[in-house]
């Protein structure tokens, strides 16, 4: 550790955009089914990896995070989706916002390239509901996912909390880590590209005994970038050992760990006017750096260690435990904008430094049961889950002089306080027992059912203040949906979910805000064609979030937790893994968004920021036929106007990606482009004073040796 660090009609191109690729794959459907006429050599099919077939493909007809458990997508009353391996690759994804760029629903949030994994889901920030293997994370967390360390993402739309407690109303993202296998598999690969991206990174399992339940896998990545703004960087080192250990038929056991250093110049955005907001100076460089080098970035270590145990109890019962405890320091620094002056030149600034220390231990402790009763089939899963421990945020607010935007002069001394601005240590004690049941009965019918009660208990030791509160928080949620596969392969279904959600704080009266709640309802239909080669779903759905802080109109400086916010809005996804050598995965997205009810009359009735009305998503790998180890990708997204901060609007955008790849004997080459057409746009704000200029466009040529 070194350093100190945080903190309503679609456009013609849309509809155009939207068509084509599901048209294209829905026609290649039949064609995949009959073989040309004249067949081109065929070679022998080239593995390179030992993922197992729900990592790969397109069109993934499997998840578990909606019950604990593996279950069939079309048997599922709620949207979830999966973004596998096979698709993280033949994108060249490198953080967790591209790889869920394709999913509907899903608004990678930019908040000016930050250093973390910022993102929407259905209208509402989700960034603290990331969750690892089934266990929520420590909120605040700086350290970023490395997407090269997982086997799939899974995305769960709508409320979450009877399954994973304390999450936010919009849905939860689930990465399910690379665990040992029983085969053996090796492979280093390099990648370089623009801005002077290189990365170095490992892939290597050994089975350790001759049934190969007992395997040794480790992961490994290294990986250093610049970036189009002078001065900023990102410098990460990732280590993620794993083993399986045998004992015995019955019981699987494996220990994990990570360990993952990222240090990083923050990229805090540019000044609306001049971007998208006119400046009376000029339009202002997209790669403008308002911060200062001199003040320092982020140095952020983080560890975790733990174990997945299950045994079974008999052949209709299985234990389980998942334990994981993490542990993260971290110090940064950054400097953010305030308000423009008059002139429109001088950008008046703040300086901050944090420092960050915390601890967790989570625990999720569960049976999985399979029995019949009164003639209708269950899947029950029964639990509780535990999280304990300790936060330490504080932070000096520094003053720093203004910037003058057309002519920037950097060395700046910022002037600091001796004492801490804020200084708060936290005890957070969290509890929950839940149960869900999946239900099958009669021709085609399966209900899913769930309850939960939670218990939750901040401790907060307030130094500045010299204050002390503890805060203690009880909800009960429940969900229930119920799915008819009506015709094989076609099914529809309905469902209602809750959410809770703590929020920290106190009234003016010193009474804690009482927590966030979400309530939704969800209808659609889902599809899988006979073998997963193609599967489809559409959904609507009504999300409600209770009890959303807002202003107290009589105590200046305090807030009360009476606001409402609403989203409702149409997805539909489409994944297809043709034997004509198509693969596809695409998606599209309407968004209506409205705060409710809030203090500020101002902004009733108002959309929220950073959720575009319209998302159309594609993304198509093609095997060419007379070069079957050539692979072609293509793809992109649309995004309509949105609300970046009010009151101003970032407009709407189009960017295209393409790709490359060619599989030899035990070698792959990929190259691929990023933003082809060099599209200037915005998409973030992460306030009134700061719009997120996107990444220009990047080129990336990466190896990867298998042995």
């Amino acid at each position: 550790m070194s350093l100190p660090p945080l903190a309503l009609r679609p456009s013609r191109i849309a509809r155009r955009f939207a068509l084509t690729p599901i048209a294209l794959c829905l026609a290649q459907v039949a064609l995949a089914q009959t073989p040309p006429t004249d067949a081109a050599p065929q070679l022998q099919e080239v593995r390179i990896n030992a993922s197992t077939e729900k990592d790969m493909g397109f069109a993934p007809v499997e998840a578990q995070t909606a019950s604990k458990a593996p279950m069939r997508r079309l048997e599922t009353p709620q949207s979830v989706s999966v973004v596998t391996r096979e698709q993280m690759e033949s994108r060249q994804v490198t953080n967790v916002q591209q790889a869920l760029q394709t999913v509907a629903g899903v608004s990678p949030v930019n908040f000016g390239r930050r250093g973390f994994d910022d993102l929407n889901i259905r209208g509402f920030r989700s960034t603290e509901s990331i969750l690892v293997d089934g266990l929520v994370q420590s909120p605040g967390m700086w350290a970023k996912l490395q997407p090269y360390g997982y086997e799939r993402f899974e995305v769960l739309k709508g409320s979450a909390s009877v399954l994973y407690g304390q999450v936010q109303p919009g849905g939860i993202v689930n990465a399910v880590s690379k665990r040992p296998k029983k085969e053996a598999l090796s492979e280093v690969g390099v990648e370089v590209g623009s801005f002077g991206q290189r990365t170095l990174q490992a892939d290597i399992n050994r089975p350790l005994s001759e049934s190969g339940k007992t395997a040794l896998r480790i992961n490994a990545q290294v990986s250093n970038a610049d970036d189009p703004t002078q001065f900023v960087y990102r410098k990460d080192r990732w280590f993620a050992p794993s083993l399986s250990v045998d004992l015995g038929a019955q019981t699987d056991l494996v220990l994990f760990a990570t360990y993952s250093q990222s240090q990083w110049m923050r990229q805090q955005g540019i000044s609306p006017y001049g971007t998208v907001l006119p400046n009376r100076n000029g339009t202002l460089s997209r790669t403008l750096f308002t911060g200062d080098p001199s003040f320092g970035g982020y140095d952020v270590e983080s560890k975790t260690v733990g174990y997945a145990l299950e045994h079974k109890l008999s052949d209709t019962m299985t234990f389980r435990q998942n334990v994981r405890y993490e542990s993260e320091k971290g110090t940064g620094n950054f400097v953010s904008n305030l308000a423009l002056q008059a002139n429109q030149r001088l950008q008046n600034r703040q300086a901050t430094r944090q420092y960050l220390d915390y601890d967790l231990l989570a625990t999720d402790t569960s049976l999985l049961s399979h029995f019949d009763a009164l003639g209708v089939k269950h899947q029950l899963v029964t639990g509780l889950d535990v999280r304990s421990g300790h936060s330490y945020q504080a932070q000096r607010r520094c003053t720093i002089g203004a910037l003058d935007l057309f002519n920037p002069v950097y060395g700046v001394a910022a002037t600091c306080p001796v004492n801490l601005t804020s200084d708060a240590p936290e005890k957070l004690n969290v509890m929950g027992l839940y149960a869900q049941d999946q239900i099958k009965f009669g021709q085609g019918w399966t209900a899913l059912v769930g309850l939960r009660r939670d218990w939750s208990t901040n401790d907060i030791d307030d130094r500045v203040a010299a204050k002390q509160t503890s805060q203690k928080d009880s909800a009960t949620t429940l969900s229930a949906g119920l799915v008819y596969e009506f015709k094989p392969g076609w099914s529809a279904y309905g469902s209602y979910g809750e959410s809770f959600l703590p929020v920290s704080g106190l009234t003016f009266g010193g009474t804690p805000f009482v927590p966030e709640t979400g309530k939704q309802w969800e209808a659609g239909v889902k599809y899988e064609a006979p073998g997963g080669q193609l599967t489809g779903a559409l959904a609507v759905f009504d999300l409600v979030r209770n009890n959303v802080t807002t202003a107290d109109l009589v105590n200046t400086g305090f807030s009360v937790a009476t606001g409402q916010q609403r989203a409702r809005g149409l997805e539909a996804e489409l994944g297809a893994d043709l034997k004509n050598g198509w693969k596809l995965t695409s998606a599209y997205t309407y968004t209506q968004t409205k705060v409710t009810r809030d203090n500020n009359a101002a902004i009733v009735g108002l959309p929220l920021n950073l959720t575009p009305r319209h998302t159309l998503t594609a993304w198509a790998t093609y095997k060419l036929p007379q070069a079957p180890r050539v692979t072609l990708g293509m793809g992109g997204r649309y995004v309509s106007e949105q609300i970046g901060s009010y009151p101003f609007t970032l407009p709407s955008y189009f960017v295209a990606d393409l790709s490359v790849s060619y599989v030899g004997e035990n070698y792959r080459i990929t190259a691929g482009v990023k933003n082809l057409f060099d599209k200037a746009y915005y998409d973030g704000a992460i306030n009134a004073n700061v719009v997120s200029p996107s990444l220009p466009r990047n080129f990336s040529v990466g190896l990867t040796y298998f042995f």
